[in-house]
């Protein structure tokens, strides 16, 4: 069996542009080429895909896939390194949660104290507007840290 991109596109789930890229970065091995230019793929090739896209939705990095695809490949992996590379992952979205639970306190923060009404007085432009600068009535983390707008990082007011 040999598809086109577009064909190895719709069977896999992952776009040309994306299955190029991957090409390009070496995670996904360039395709043969028909005597006209053409990229061919096999059903093998499909079923990588499959597997990257699937990863990708899981939120695993270009680096976290190459090295499962490694592990895919090798039936004789121990199963603790795939192990071991998930639970990595779980921390990293674990911090990636906090991150975001931060970014919406402070927004929630910013929304309320702006009136919304017709004046120009606005404390989230204000924020936004001053390169070091968080509200002064910020909310505080866990940590005892500001929530600024980099969330996680003490913040202070440009002198």
């Amino acid at each position: 069996m040999s598809i086109n991109i577009g064909e190895a596109a719709k069977a896999s789930g992952v776009s040309a542009k994306m299955i190029r890229h991957y090409e390009s970065v070496g995670l996904f091995p360039e395709a043969l080429r028909t005597e006209s230019g053409y990229r061919q793929y096999t059903a093998k090739d499909v079923s990588t895909l499959r597997f990257v896209r699937q990863s990708r939705d899981l939120g695993f990095s270009i680096e976290q896939i190459r090295e499962l695809l490694g592990l895919w490949q090798d039936r004789k992996r121990p199963s603790r390194q795939v192990r071991a590379l998930a639970q990595a992952h779980i921390q990293e979205l674990d911090e990636k949660l906090k991150e975001l639970h931060a970014m919406k306190a402070t927004l929630e923060h910013l929304v309320h104290c702006c009136h919304g009404d017709d004046r120009p007085d606005c404390p989230i432009i204000d924020t936004l507007a001053h390169e070091a600068g968080a509200p002064t009535a910020a909310p505080r983390h866990a940590s005892g840290k500001t929530a600024g707008l980099q969330p996680g990082r003490a913040r202070r007011r440009a002198s």
